[in-house]
């Protein structure tokens, strides 16, 4: 690495620091975070790397500083883009783009973008996120996204909710799947005859989730995670090949079903924290802090109201009205994903959901995450949601993008529709789901030995070999789905 004169003193000065005694732990680290948040990239790996190669570092924080200095080239990763080839790619995607009016977009803070080692870089999704948040842009919008799921979405909706109505169960309309997850390292990421270790996510057990059959695997499963665990998990070990990649494929059967509860304010009950297990969603938790900005913002919202259904269905429409979708960095790159959202003003749907999450449990109201895949036709995509505890209803799905969505990009539905969408996803789930996750945060079995690619979410599986982790940039993931049509539902 290349540093100038003024970088070179800092380094010293804090490598000074730290052979002294004085910049130590959490000290060194936010020292780190420092030249980090100032764009230099350089500095703070090199001071990591110090403290690293330095014997008198303790291994805990010696760790904390090996994931720092991953972290950095992780954030790299997620801002390829100079000004220069972003216009590029802007002038493939948005019609009449001129330099002038890209010049304006910037000066306006339309993009994420950082400065790394005095370099301006922006963020690998700039583009796509440039229509979510400036939706007066789509006309110009030189290949259209496909949006005609959006009837279909409605109609399922619909139809699981006049199902619950008749059959008097939030549980209806079963459906069975067919599903191949395929993850696929890229020929000579590692190094031949070297034992690659994968973990691959599979459904959990839930009530309206069940009958999980493993068809076929690329090779054996050596360890499938508990039903009811909260991260669920097949494991597998290949051998890697000389150019060649290396391929995990796991063949299972599932059932699902649609869910609806049509929640009554007046019967619910505040959560009396009686029970351990629920109470553990009251609590914060990394991504859901209490902050004296997360406190005005619930007094914001809820204002006097005191009922728990009322004051989630209020946070739920806010964000639906005032977050706006993007696509976000690697979350192991952000201290504080509620946080983010909500001072950003936007968010993807992990994002949002950590966000209702921290709002609910600092109201008392139980609230977890809940994460898999999206299978709906022409939707479908890694996917985060939540689930919220209402006596005497128990556990009940809430997504909170699918309220961003419908009151912000489900244009292809009538007003009525889109309300309909809105206030569905509101206690309802439909069938396309896969849900693995039942909270964030939490360790794969058997444990990982590296860092972990997401330490957040487990959607697009996790690799390793030896105590080195494979990062997502070094491989692909696919999910490929069939609806098996039984002769009968099953109960």
């Amino acid at each position: 690495m290349n540093l100038n004169l003024a970088q070179q003193f800092s380094l010293w000065f804090a490598t000074l620091l730290l052979s002294a005694g004085i910049v130590a732990g959490a000290d060194l680290g936010q020292t780190a975070r420092g030249f980090e948040a100032g764009g230099q990239f350089a500095q703070a790996a090199a001071l990591l790397q110090k403290a690293i190669a330095d014997t008198n570092t303790p291994a805990a924080e010696r760790r904390k500083f090996e994931f720092e200095l991953d972290r950095l080239e992780r954030i790299r990763l997620d801002y390829p883009f100079t000004r220069a080839v972003l216009l590029e790619k802007l002038k493939t995607a948005v019609r009449d783009v001129s330099p002038g009016e890209f010049d304006k977009w910037i000066a306006e803070k339309r993009f994420d973008v950082r400065v790394i080692d005095g370099e301006e870089r922006f963020m690998v999704s700039s583009v796509a996120n440039l229509f979510f948040r400036y939706p007066e842009l789509n006309p110009r919008r030189i290949k259209p996204k496909d949006e005609s799921f959006q009837k279909a979405l409605w109609e399922n909706c619909v139809a699981i909710e006049a199902a619950a109505a008749r059959e008097h169960s939030p549980y209806v309309l079963p459906k069975t799947f067919d599903v191949t997850l395929t993850v696929t390292l890229d020929a000579n990421a590692v190094a031949p005859g070297k034992t690659i270790r994968a973990w691959l996510p599979v459904p959990r057990r839930y009530p309206y989730q069940d009958h999980f059959e493993l068809i076929s695997s690329s090779s054996p499963v050596i360890a499938l995670a508990p039903e009811a665990s909260a991260i669920r998990s097949a494991y597998l070990e290949q051998t890697a090949a000389s150019n060649q990649p290396t391929v995990f494929k796991i063949n299972f059967h599932y059932a699902t079903k649609g869910v609806r509860f049509a929640v009554e304010p007046e019967k619910v009950q505040a959560f009396d924290g009686k029970d351990p297990a629920v109470a553990l969603f009251t609590n914060e938790a990394p991504h859901v802090v209490f902050t004296p900005e997360i406190k005005a913002l619930s007094q914001k919202i809820l204002g006097t109201e005191t009922n728990p259904a009322r004051q989630v269905k209020l946070i739920y429409d806010w964000i639906g009205t005032h977050i706006q979708y993007s696509f976000a960095t690697e979350y192991s790159t952000i201290p504080n994903l509620s946080e983010y959202c909500r001072s950003h003003g936007y968010g993807d749907c992990g994002q949002a959901a950590l966000l209702f999450v921290t709002l609910c449990r600092l109201n008392g109201i139980p609230a977890r995450w809940q994460s898999g895949w999206d299978t709906f036709p022409g939707a479908q995509d890694i996917h985060d949601w939540t689930e919220i505890y209402l006596a005497p209803y128990g556990w009940i799905p809430v997504d909170p993008y699918m309220s961003v969505f419908a009151t912000q990009y489900a244009g292809q539905l009538t007003p009525a529709q889109q309300r309909d969408v809105r206030d569905f996803y509101f206690g309802g789930r439909g069938q396309w789901r896969m849900a693995a996750n039942a909270d964030h945060e939490q360790p794969l079995v058997p444990a990982k030995k590296s860092f972990r690619s997401d330490d957040v979410d487990f959607q697009r599986g996790e690799l390793e070999w030896g105590d080195h982790n494979i990062y997502f940039d070094q491989y692909s993931w696919s999910l490929k789905w069939d609806e098996i049509k039984l002769p009968q539902a099953r109960e």
